[in-house]
């Protein structure tokens, strides 16, 4: 199951079609889904979660916590809308690509997939371009 919850004003346009989005996604890489959460939230509040449990005292976009066990995929993931509407506009891209980059992005470090070198970097990248193109909505 996936949820999507709110801690400010804001509302997931096309929330049935991103959950279906998601879905596929996971078992494209071979996994199942268990309960995913998704929050999105404020700049200071993903980084008063930053501090507190990965002690980096700087603003981030995403906070994932991986509660998988096997292939099943579970765990909640803390998203700053005013992060991904900055990084948007920074890019030239609009906010709902830059959001659902994101949340795909959160999905695949549950799947396995690593950011913190140069080559993990581009076969996340690359991952998530490939789901961004599946998308049927």
């Amino acid at each position: 199951m996936i949820t999507f919850h709110s801690l400010l004003e804001f509302v997931l346009p096309l929330e049935s079609k991103i959950s279906k989005w998601i879905e596929f996604t996971i078992h494209q890489e071979g996994r199942e889904l268990g309960e995913i959460a998704y929050v999105f939230c404020t700049d200071e509040y993903l980084l008063e979660k930053n501090i507190k449990y990965l002690k980096h005292n700087t603003l981030t976009d995403i906070i994932s916590f991986d509660y998988c066990i096997g292939d099943l995929i579970s765990g909640d993931i803390f998203i700053s809308i005013e992060r991904v509407k900055e990084n948007a506009n920074h890019l030239n891209i609009t906010f709902e690509n830059e959001l659902q980059r994101i949340m795909i992005h959160g999905i695949l470090h549950f799947c396995g997939y690593k950011d913190k070198n140069i080559k993990d970097r581009n076969t996340m990248r690359s991952k998530e371009d490939y789901y961004l193109s599946l998308r049927t909505f």
